[in-house]
């Protein structure tokens, strides 16, 4: 395997005399046959320290005199070897004052002779004495070149074998590869082989399986497996268009075109009308792991963690990317931050502060997805350009839209969209949001199970009619949100949704021309009589 920016700086630190280097890894055996490299290229020994087995030279010997933390420093102290002197997990000792003085004695005496001593552990535990004696390097997880090597070493292991298909077109192989930086090597080796004999082939689902380990054990990040798809999203196309030119976006291919990697996207617009659906398709979509951020378990109790908290979230995304972060209703989680000072002694406002200088600065492919369904609660800083990619509004379906979503509803619900008339349908529910026509095809069948019989059209019909959409009952919100939109938004959409005089006119239209219904009080769709109007603040604040 080709040497890496790192080996090279290991080997520049070694070849320079440096006394003490930390390496901080997980992944000893990589770090190790990198060092044996080193170590032979140099003329050097190279011995390694457990506390099990000692300071020993061949890993299956155990010298028992030297497995004391003292005594190990004591023998690369008298040892008159040209050597590499590996500390395996030594972090556990550091703290120690008698430990520290010795490391402190060995820097001066390490300097003008030809051995190294190098401490190896998964975290970095310095004392601060220390802090000018040791250089700390970063082992980094396999790059894509790594997981190139490694994944086509798997491959002309397996070529001979019929019942393995490794056969992968470019954008496969990359998509394969894609899936698997974030994970060690020897994750990465285990998961392409549970791959082949699971599916018989390299698959992406399978390797993804992987991350959701590592994403469950920060206890912040929630995993969400693949379970919509671009198709069960109704209307949106521009919205769908915007995200299917970018597909391939983190592909080496787009690299070497001259594409960044996408940074995010913000969808705000009304409720129900598929803000969240569109955040779990883009997953799909994309073949990305998509994490979710829930912001309220950012915040805990004890003073500083909440700043960690999000630190750590920060940390196990960027492990597993590319990825795609989706932070829902992003207007609960940091609305506030302007009184914070006051409220919470300014933790909400420092979250929010690491959150907007990780995503202005970030360089991993983590593609943030926020969701929001009152713009005018968000601080103005996380709006401008640099943050976002693009900030979509996602309004009310127009009528053809609704008639798709009917359509995706009843095809979920194992019924024939061929069988109703999803014109009338569609007409039926003017101002209705994706997740109302949704509840009104549950109600209808809820009904239709309740009286034996089959779901009709005019079942579903009599279910809108019996229901007082949100356009109406917050009509002067939705309102102002649209006038917000129309400058500062792009739309997800370019079908245009009635306004909300018309809607009010065509549902009591709808409600007039039903026998069914007509007894309903029409009084209901005008919310001055219903729902108080929403607070002035609400409307001037927009």
């Amino acid at each position: 395997m080709a040497s890496s920016a790192v080996d090279i700086e290991l080997e520049t630190l070694i070849r320079a005399r440096y006394p003490i280097i930390y390496i901080v890894s997980w992944e000893e055996k990589r770090v190790e046959d990198a060092l044996r490299t080193i170590a032979r290229d140099r003329g050097k020994k190279i011995f390694f320290w457990t506390i099990t087995q000692g300071m020993v030279q061949n890993p299956n010997h155990r010298d028992n005199a030297t497995r004391d933390p003292i005594a190990a420093l004591d023998a690369v102290m008298d040892s008159r070897e040209q050597a590499l002197f590996v500390l395996k997990d030594y972090h556990a000792f550091i703290s120690d004052v008698t430990v520290t003085r010795r490391l402190r004695d060995l820097t001066a005496a390490l300097k003008t002779s030809y051995k190294t001593l190098i401490i190896l552990a998964p975290n970095l535990k310095l004392p601060h004495e220390l802090e000018k004696d040791v250089t700390v390097v970063d082992y980094g997880l396999p790059d894509h070149e790594d997981l190139d090597q490694l994944l086509e070493g798997i491959v002309q292991s397996v070529k001979d074998n019929p019942q393995v298909d490794t056969n992968l077109s470019e954008i496969e192989r990359d998509q394969i590869l894609k899936a698997a930086q974030g994970l060690t090597a020897n994750e990465a080796e285990n998961v392409f082989a549970k791959s082949l004999v699971e599916k018989h082939k390299f698959d992406v689902d399978v390797i993804l399986s992987e991350k959701e380990q590592i994403i469950r054990k920060s206890g912040i990040l929630e995993y969400y497996p693949f379970s919509e798809n671009i198709g069960d999203v109704g209307g949106l196309d521009l919205l769908k268009d915007w995200m299917e030119k970018r597909t391939v976006a983190f592909t080496e291919k787009a690299r070497d075109f001259g594409l960044p990697s996408p940074r995010g996207v913000l969808l705000l617009g009304v409720q129900g009308c598929g803000k969240s659906l569109s955040a779990k398709a883009i997953g799909s979509l994309w073949r990305l792991p998509l994490l979710r951020l829930d912001v309220g378990r950012i915040f805990a109790g004890i003073v500083g963690s909440s700043e960690e908290n999000m630190r750590k979230a920060i940390r196990v995304a960027e492990s597993v990317a590319p990825c795609i972060l989706w932070l829902d209703e992003l207007e609960k989680g940091f609305s506030g931050t302007q009184s914070s000072g006051m409220s919470d002694g300014g933790t909400t406002s420092r979250v929010f502060g690491t959150f907007l200088t990780w995503m202005q600065d970030k360089k991993a492919p983590a593609f943030v997805v926020a969701t929001s369904n009152d713009v005018t609660s968000l601080p103005p800083e996380l709006l401008r350009k640099g943050r976002f990619d693009e900030i979509f509004f996602i309004d009310l379906p127009s009528t053809e839209e609704r008639k798709q979503i009917f359509k995706i509803h009843l095809q979920k619900r194992k019924r024939a969209p061929e069988d109703f008339e999803v014109d009338k349908l569609a007409d039926a529910t003017p101002g209705f949001s994706g997740a109302e026509i949704e509840a009104c095809v549950v109600e209808a069948l809820y009904d239709a199970f309740d009286e034996e019989k089959l779901l009709t059209t005019e079942a579903l019909v009599l279910a809108a009619h019996n229901t007082v959409p949100l356009s109406m009952t917050m009509r002067e919100r939705i309102e102002d949100l649209r006038e917000w939109a129309n400058t500062r938004a792009r739309a997800a959409s370019s079908a245009q949704s009635e306004d909300m005089a018309t809607i009010a006119q065509m549902l009591l239209a709808a409600k007039a021309t039903d026998p069914a219904t007509r007894e309903i009080d029409s009084a209901a769709l005008d919310i001055k009589s219903v729902i108080p109007s929403a607070p002035p603040a609400a409307a001037s604040s927009a």
